[in-house]
Formats: structure tokens, C-alpha cells, sequence
């Protein structure tokens, strides 16, 4: 199965978040098949229910290759045109899990050993799969997290605080509105003090950015609302602890701030030869720290298109990341 047809394969098997189990148990049986043609090992990570992560080794791993095995919703399967494969996960990140597939099976028919794959669960989400594999590290030296990023070599990321916040009020007839408390109006007091915060800037990443996800709240338009809720993203070029402080003082009593999510910016290392960027999407790098070594990021697709109703890859950048990635793992293992 070339890297086109593995691409169109995986993306085919709906895995949205929480239903990785299908999709898992197809890619761990093709590598127990690559495995035992080529002495390697093959196996899945428990993670919870039927989601499992999938690690195929051969030898002591000192460089892995890792990336995510769930995606976004809504699924909708691939198709191809000669330029490119289309499909919910081408490029976020089933071609990537397709090229590093590819990649290793490069390196086993030049003699390369050494070097492992892991694909994990819950990425766009919780990093639930992360979480787990952090606590049963291998001795990998390097971490080459696969995420679309133009086939540049990542210097930075961004990282992310998320919120909920929440307005609590009281019920009320609209018709006699002093006898109640308008929660969504202290949501709106406090989103519009959240809005005119002077957000920081980094002279790599840039600006740090919100985004005011989801709102909600309210019984029926005659009822005075008791409760409101807003979920919001922020992506972070610095401490979150400045930050934190910012919210707090903007909210103030309006409503509660309740911290889900806090992942750090991310510098990487890189390798000679490739372009680099910087980006603002966040990764699972953050939960595996340095557990499975010295991180890097690079990836086919663009993450322009991830995400959305038009998410593709582009057959000729996916070939070439096949080579790229088998590159990469010789000249880190060349390190050691």
C-alpha cells in the first residue's frame, strides 16, 4: 500500500475524538504486519474504554515518530483529483501518519533500526493519548510531532489557556425585571472588559490572540436568565500567569473565571536543510515534555485548510515529506 493509498485508507475510518478505536485498531494491525516482516514489535497503549494509542519499535528507539490519530467533526471520507487527496484528516493529520508509515518502511529496507512510531489519541481535544504515553516513555532521544506545517521545520508554537466563564443571576418575570438578576447581562459586562484587554506580544510568535468560542445562556425571552456561559480560547506566546492576572481584573465580580486548559509556548529543535516558521496552533508536545526526547514539529499539509469543509493535501508535498521524514530520523540518529 503506497502513501496515497494508506492516506485515503485512514481517512476513510471516522475517528472523531473519543471514537479513535476503529482507526486504531486498522493502523496497529498493518504495522504488526510491517513489524513482523522486519523484526520489529507492534503494540497498543491502553488509554481508556476502546481508545488506544499504537507504538511499532524496531530496536531502542532513540527517535520517534509521533502524531494523532483523531480528528475534528463533522467526517466526511476522502476523494482524490490528481493534485490532491481531500478528506476530514488528509492533512490533520492522516497523511502525516501515512508518510511517516512510508518513511519508516524506507529506512527498514535501507538497514536503518532504532527508531519507533507512536500515534496517539484525544489530540484535538484533551490529549488524552499524550497524558498516557508521557507516563511510559522508551528512551527516545528526539520527538518528531507531525502536524501540518507547510513542510517547514517549527522554531515555536504557540500555547493555549482556555476558559469557561460563568454568570450566575436570578429568575425573574422580564415584565417586572427589578425582582431578578440578569446573568447575561454580567456575561456581557464581563466579555466586554475581557475584549479591551491589552493582550501581550513576543518579537517570534507575535501577538497573543482570543477567541470568544461559544455563548450561552438564558430559559426564554420573558424570563429574567439566572445563568450564562462563554468558552474562551487563548493562545499564548508567554507565561499564562500575566495573563491570568489580565482576566481576572477585567472580569472582576461580573462572572467566574474557571481555567480548563493550560499549555505553554513551545520552542523546538530543528535539523539542517529545511525551512522553518513559526505557528499558533498548539500540540500534544507540551503534555509528552522531554518524556520521549528533544521535540521537533514538521509536517506535510497546511493548516489553513485543517479544520475545515476543504481539508486536503497535496500529493507532491506528501511524497516529498516520505523522504523528509526518513531524512530527518538518519540525521538525528546520527547524533547519538
Amino acid at each position: 500500500m503506497n502513501v496515497f493509498e494508506l492516506t485515503r485508507a485512514l481517512v476513510d475510518i471516522e475517528s472523531i475524538t473519543e471514537n479513535e478505536g476503529p482507526v486504531a485498531a486498522y493502523l496497529l494491525d498493518h504495522l504488526a504486519k510491517l513489524a513482523a516482516r522486519t523484526g520489529g514489535k507492534a503494540e497498543q497503549m491502553d488509554v481508556e474504554g476502546d481508545r488506544f494509542n499504537v507504538l511499532a519499535t524496531w530496536g531502542e528507539p532513540r527517535v520517534t515518530l509521533s502524531t494523532h490519530l483523531d480528528t475534528v467533526p463533522p467526517f466526511f471520507p476522502s476523494r482524490e483529483d490528481a493534485e490532491f487527496i481531500w478528506g476530514r484528516g488528509a492533512c490533520d493529520a492522516k497523511g502525516i501518519i501515512a508518510a511517516m508509515v512510508a518513511a519508516a518502511e524506507k529506512l527498514l529496507a535501507e538497514g536503518v533500526r532504532n527508531f519507533g512510531m507512536l500515534f496517539v489519541v484525544g489530540e484535538e481535544r484533551n490529549s488524552a493519548g499524550a497524558w498516557i504515553a508521557a507516563k511510559a516513555a522508551r528512551g527516545s532521544k528526539y520527538l518528531v510531532n507531525g502536524e501540518p506545517t507547510e513542510s517547514k521545520m517549527v522554531l515555536a508554537s504557540k500555547g493555549i489557556l482556555r476558559y469557561e466563564l460563568v454568570a450566575r443571576g436570578k429568575m425573574a418575570h422580564s415584565a417586572y425585571p427589578e425582582l431578578g438578576e440578569s446573568a447575561i447581562e454580567k456575561l456581557l459586562d464581563a466579555l466586554g472588559a475581557i475584549r479591551r484587554i491589552q493582550l501581550p506580544s513576543d518579537p517570534q510568535l507575535g501577538p497573543t490572540t482570543m477567541n470568544i468560542g461559544t455563548i450561552c445562556g438564558g430559559r426564554a425571552p420573558n424570563v429574567i436568565p439566572d445563568a450564562a456561559k462563554a468558552e474562551i480560547m487563548i493562545r499564548l506566546v508567554g507565561d499564562a500567569q500575566p495573563v491570568r492576572d489580565l482576566f481576572e481584573r477585567a472580569v472582576n465580580r461580573c462572572a467566574e473565571l474557571v481555567e480548563i486548559l493550560t499549555i505553554p509556548p513551545i520552542r523546538f529543535a530543528t535539523v539542517d536543510g529545511l525551512p522553518t516558521s513559526v505557528v499558533s496552533f498548539a500540540t500534544d508536545v507540551p503534555v509528552f515534555g522531554t518524556t520521549w526526547g528533544q521535540p521537533l514539529l514538521f509536517g506535510p499539509g497546511s493548516i489553513l485548510v485543517a479544520h475545515t469543509s476543504e481539508e486536503r493535501i497535496s500529493k507532491k508535498e506528501l511524497a516529498a515529506a516520505v523522504g523528509a521524514y526518513a531524512q530527518m530520523v538518519k540525521k538525528l540518529l546520527a547524533k547519538n
